[in-house]
């Protein structure tokens, strides 16, 4: 050992860096506590012993964290710890321990002295140094996070959009014969317009109202913001299966929209990944870009609006899934109809479902229909019509009574019966109109 002075200089001087430190004969594995250790105090290890390493092994098994008990384990082997200090001179690690239920977060250094003979195993806590590094890394994720989320919307924005794109150009790169996917590119029109008449405060609304609208018809799909009014929807899985169902039924509730003034009209253009042609990501996106230019003029010239006026079953059929919740929500109503005639009709795609005993008390070629409203007018007495088509519309405007539409309707052998709807109208997220329908009692 060296002498007492010399010792409790060093000891001094070790103290002002780590928590505990041990002086041990690298032979025999006697050892001497140049600095106690309060952490450790209560492992109740001894300030002097005749083998520092089986009492720091059989200590680790009860104190070191399960996952670091083989990096403890190696610090106390005698011959691989001192085959490690004899040659880089030094060997450090960092721990957790177990006390009392609770993490801590250790460095373990080994180091050789000058002598050869004896070695310094210390220890240090660095738990506050270790969760300030955990909460600078954990802000650090934050301020990445936020760097690719679009602030007004909530949504990715056009850093993480760039992100996905070059992801996906290493996969086009490397052909991976997995890779589908579609780009659907979205613009909101007249955003400039409501900002200068109405304010930017309405023209963030209105962002987000289209950001809202997009994802009700996208709701497992990634959403990307990646211009002031413009956005971008990366399909994958199921619904990229069926996107142009989806598709149409955002351009039903875009033009919707447009027709009665009441949400964002959205121009819109899909493209997918052609792996014989498409050399990169942004030869989708430039597609989807052409299509949404296309499906922007066809909405100016009004060519979309009267294409859509004159919808048939064959151009725009209802999707199945509308067409199951109709069906539901239909045969609930029955449970309550007693006597009368049950009608519901979706007004997004003026598809509607009647009572069988209707269809057959009045000659209809089936019980469902499209755009079965301008149909059922021609059953009206024309002397009712124009208070009938009033009273409908406000009942659907959120204004009318339904309780003033009474009116008489033809039977197929020319005679007239009085009809006394009890009529309601259900509204989507957003408040407009979706479904309208009711019982129909005759009298």
């Amino acid at each position: 050992m060296i002498d007492q002075t010399a010792f409790n200089q060093i000891a001094e001087t070790l103290a002002a860096h780590y928590d505990s430190v041990f002086y041990v004969d690298a032979e025999t594995g006697r050892y001497t506590a140049m600095v106690p250790s309060k952490m450790l105090a209560e492992l109740n290890i001894p300030d002097e012993g005749e083998d520092f390493f089986s009492m720091a092994k059989g200590n680790a098994k009860k104190y070191v964290h399960p996952d670091d008990l083989g990096l403890a384990q190696f610090v106390h082997e005698k011959k691989s710890i001192i085959d490690c200090v004899v040659k880089n001179g030094s060997y450090s690690v960092s721990l957790r321990l177990l006390m009392d239920g609770n993490i801590i977060h250790i460095r373990h250094v080994d180091m050789l002295c000058k002598d050869g003979k004896h070695i310094l195993f210390c220890m240090e806590n660095i738990d506050d140094e270790v969760r300030e590094k955990i909460a600078q890394q954990e802000k650090l994720r934050n301020v990445e996070r936020m760097v690719r989320v679009d602030e007004l919307t909530g949504i990715k924005n056009k850093h993480a959009f760039a992100e996905l794109g070059r992801s996906l150009d290493e996969r086009i790169h490397k052909a991976d014969t997995g890779l589908r996917f579609g780009i659907l590119i979205c613009d909101v029109n007249d955003l400039k317009l409501y900002n200068d008449i109405r304010g930017h405060g309405f023209g963030d609304e209105f962002l987000r109202r289209a950001c809202r609208m997009i994802s009700g018809n996208f709701a497992h799909s990634r959403i990307y913001r990646i211009g002031g009014d413009e956005f971008a929807v990366y399909l994958t899985g199921e619904e990229y299966e069926i996107r142009e169902e989806l598709l149409e039924n955002l351009r039903r509730e875009s033009y919707a929209n447009g027709r009665s003034r009441s949400g964002p009209v959205i121009a819109t253009g899909l493209s997918v990944y052609e792996p014989a042609s498409d050399a990169r990501f942004s030869d989708v996106v430039k597609r989807a870009d052409l299509d949404m230019y296309e499906n922007k003029k066809q909405m100016k010239t009004g060519s979309l609006a009267d294409r859509m006026d004159n919808a048939t079953k064959a151009e725009f059929p209802i999707p199945e899934g509308r067409k199951r919740k109709l069906d539901a929500m239909f045969e609930a109503m029955l449970t309550t109809a007693g006597d009368g005639y049950v009608f519901l009709n979706d007004l997004r795609y003026d598809y509607s479902r009647w009572s069988a005993r209707l269809t057959d008390d009045y000659g209809f070629e089936s019980e469902y229909l499209y755009h079965a409203g301008k149909i059922w007018q021609e059953y009206v007495h024309p002397d009712d019509l124009e208070k009938y088509r009033e009273i409908v519309d406000a009942i659907i405007g959120g204004n009318g009574d339904p309780k003033d539409l009474n009116y008489r309707a033809r039977r197929p052998d020319g005679s007239y019966v009085l009809l006394q709807p009890r009529a309601f109208v259900i509204c989507d997220d957003e408040g407009h109109p979706e479904y309208y329908g009711g019982i129909i009692i005759q009298h």
